[in-house]
């Protein structure tokens, strides 16, 4: 009896300790929270000068307008928040961010840059004196781009007037912001007139993302780009056009993007469970995944993809 007794114990502490790591477990994931706060191409949609039916939907209902894309990771422990890319919408994005992690509360500690093009930087002007006069605004940026930033105005400014300051990046080196969250940028190629261009690993509590919204042709890369979903948890990927019919009238080897169509036939040989990774982001005003009811944004559901949309929410 006593034996039994004994080992009657030992099974309920067993299942104690077992239900407190599960408990820690959830607890340390549910600390770091991944929103996806714009999934538009730089200039947004609808676009600047665009009357064409796709576009005159947005232009008629504003609920249907889409910020450039941005990503925002919220540290609930540290109360801290960090903001990937300062598009032209980082106005309307801070306040959605605000919304979750209120300013009062939270502090924006850090905003990573992925490279020189309109939709991913330019919307540090809004830290400046003519808007929200901010003080050292932490922004992490890689060697060329921070070059850039200090030896050109109007960039250079908000560097002399302590608006923002800069730290600096190292492809494939891992920077650690807070207990639960790091990032890592990686060097990926693309339109390099100004800048180098990065993807993101991000690293949170228990899970990982990769955020890739710019980049040739998966192809030109050395690095398998389906080697690396493999590897994380989430994967943010560029989806800019979803096909070269989109923009008739313009070279499309001038603007190398991996169509959606080849990424689909590319990751054709992941699993089931890591097809369901990718979220595809970062769509051009003609994009018909703009559209949740269009047969394209059904055909990439139905193969097992996902499609990105403002307000997404996902625990690191």
């Amino acid at each position: 009896m006593v034996k039994l007794l004994f080992i009657y114990k030992e099974i309920i502490l067993i299942k104690m300790i077992f239900i407190s790591a599960l408990l820690f477990c959830c607890t340390v994931s549910a600390n770091i929270e991944l929103v996806i706060l714009g999934v538009a191409q730089d200039a947004g949609y609808p676009q600047v000068n665009c009357y064409k039916p796709h576009c005159m939907n947005g232009w008629q209902h504003p609920s249907q307008k889409r910020g450039a894309t941005a990503l925002a990771v919220i540290d609930h422990q540290s109360k801290e928040k960090f903001l990937f890319e300062a598009t032209p919408n980082m106005a309307e994005q801070l306040y959605h961010l605000h919304a979750i992690a209120p300013d009062e509360h939270y502090k924006l500690n850090g905003v990573f840059l992925t490279h020189g093009h309109i939709g991913h930087y330019t919307g540090l002007m809004f830290f400046g004196r003519e808007a929200a006069g901010s003080k050292e605004v932490p922004v992490y940026a890689m060697p060329r781009m921070q070059k850039y930033l200090t030896n050109n105005g109007p960039w250079s400014q908000l560097v002399s007037l302590n608006n923002i300051k800069l730290n600096a990046l190292q492809h494939n080196k891992n920077t650690q912001l807070t207990s639960q969250f790091s990032i890592k940028p990686i060097l990926v190629p693309h339109r390099d007139e100004y800048t180098e261009t990065v993807g993101y690993f991000i690293q949170g509590g228990s899970k990982t993302a990769l955020f890739i919204p710019d980049i040739d042709k998966w192809g030109k890369w050395q690095t398998s780009i389906v080697d690396l979903i493999k590897l994380v948890d989430y994967a943010f990927v560029d989806a800019t056009f979803y096909d070269q019919r989109e923009i008739p009238n313009r070279d499309m080897s001038e603007v190398p993007h991996p169509f959606v169509q080849e990424s689909m036939q590319r990751f054709q040989v992941l699993s089931a469970k890591d097809k369901a990774k990718v979220h595809f982001i970062h769509f051009n005003h003609s994009n018909p995944l703009l559209n949740a009811n269009s047969k394209e944004s059904k055909k990439v559901i139905t193969a097992g993809f996902n499609i990105s949309t403002e307000g997404m929410k996902f625990l690191l």
